[in-house]
């Protein structure tokens, strides 16, 4: 068996599953050998080789691994074909899974909630500070995603990006707060609405996006965008519109977004950084540990406000529920009347509709007195699924059209139009 400390000529993607790769190396002697490398688990084998006639002049041979024969190791001669075959069942048992799990995400969100209100102390043992941590796990598993290339990119698309930024902190609230006075809230439960349009965008708007066949890279960078800016929108937005109503501690909101939202994010971007080989090991896990955290903030929140919330009725359900829908509708309108494409106007809709209702939650159990303020932001918690799972699921049944650029020149189409209009 050759020695891998070969000059690398050829590498290859066979069909294995996505952490899997192999490696095709050459020697001085015209001699193969198979580097099979499993990044997750940092193991290595050589498996036999088969040559076979190369296309390039470049390259003599290339490799391909001999599906009949075995390969020999301290413990005894293993079947390559039995070991690769049972590792990829594995894994598309598990991916398939997880997939199953992490797209019925809005079925368990409507079920824990509906179990928070049957029997709220299945959940209350999940205080405040409990419920603090567990939505910082969440934020950390966005952190581990992220890169600092990532950030380059949100100057390639400044203009659409700032344009999902500015519904997210002045359209919203503004809705929030018209819907507030238009049901005649009181001043407590209007302060609750207008915090959750105070927040940034959901990370569950990622998967919706991709249900709606909308542009999840760029559904990336806005939900990161709306996440920093929360660190300085949302006290400012607090400050100056719900100061109106109840008393507010500014500086206090701005500190617990820093160290629910920043630190979280800083810190699973440096492990990203510096300990990939760590995040390579929990990234397989991470959706499964985001389905469970993302139920019991749910089931927390609602189990809290149970009493308030069966108390209210229906009168508090609407406003919540027109919240996000409008803010989805609108998300939807506005860049398709700027001139940007389908997949583009679903992906800003979906991050306009969906809150981080959990941070919201959190911001009103430490920072305002008034009990009523969380009810609307435990409320939220399960509309905002439904309703972003509603749209992604509206959208991913009917055809994408419009798909000839990121954005058509408004200007050009509006000339065009004038000289259809004057040749008539």
């Amino acid at each position: 068996m050759p020695s891998i400390d070969t000059c690398w000529k050829q590498r290859k993607q066979l069909k294995t599953p996505s952490f899997i790769s192999f490696v095709y190396c050459h020697n001085h002697n015209n001699q193969y050998a198979l580097r099979y490398r499993q990044s997750l688990l940092r193991r290595s084998c050589l498996l036999p080789l088969k040559p076979k006639k190369g296309r390039n002049s470049n390259l003599d041979y290339f490799c391909e691994a001999s599906k009949s024969e075995s390969y020999s190791t301290s413990s005894g001669n293993v079947s390559s074909t039995q070991s690769l075959s049972l590792t990829g069942k594995l894994w598309k048992t598990y991916t398939s899974t997880t997939t199953l799990l992490t797209n019925l995400f809005p079925l368990w969100t409507l079920l824990v909630a509906m179990v928070a209100l049957k029997r709220p102390k299945t959940f209350t043992w999940l205080s405040t500070p409990y419920f603090t941590f567990t939505l910082s796990v969440l934020m950390l598993s966005m952190g581990i995603t992220l890169s600092p290339r990532d950030f380059k990119r949100i100057w390639k698309r400044p203009g659409i990006v700032i344009l999902q930024f500015c519904s997210c902190y002045f359209l919203v609230p503004l809705l929030a707060y018209l819907l507030g006075r238009l049901f005649k809230l009181p001043s407590d439960i209007l302060a609750g609405l207008v915090l959750v349009g105070s927040v940034n965008g959901g990370q569950a708007s990622n998967l919706c996006t991709y249900i709606a066949k909308g542009n999840v890279a760029l559904s990336v960078i806005m939900t990161t965008a709306t996440t920093l800016g929360a660190i300085i929108m949302t006290p400012l937005l607090s400050q100056f519109v719900l100061g109106t109503v109840v008393q507010v501690n500014a500086l206090g909101i701005a500190w617990s977004t820093i160290q629910v939202v920043l630190i979280p994010i800083a810190l699973g971007m440096a492990l990203n950084r510096y300990f990939k080989s760590f995040v390579d090991i929990i990234l397989p896990v991470s959706p499964v540990i985001g389905v469970m955290a993302t139920c019991l903030v749910v089931g927390s929140a609602v189990a809290q406000c149970n009493q308030l919330i069966l108390n209210a009725g229906i009168s508090l359900q609407i406003p919540i529920f027109l919240l996000h829908l409008i803010g989805g509708v609108c998300g939807y309108f506005l860049p398709h009347f700027l001139g940007y494409n389908e997949v583009v106007c679903r992906t800003v809709a979906i991050e306009t509709a969906m809150k981080s209702s959990a941070f919201g939650f959190v911001l009103a159990c430490l920072h305002f007195a008034a009990y009523g303020v969380r009810v609307p932001c435990a409320i939220s918690v399960v509309w905002m699924s439904l309703v972003g799972s509603g749209l992604a699921v509206f959208w991913r049944y009917k055809p994408v059209q419009n798909l000839k650029g990121f954005r058509s020149d408004l200007a050009q189409r509006l000339r065009q139009k004038r000289q259809m209009d004057e040749m008539k």
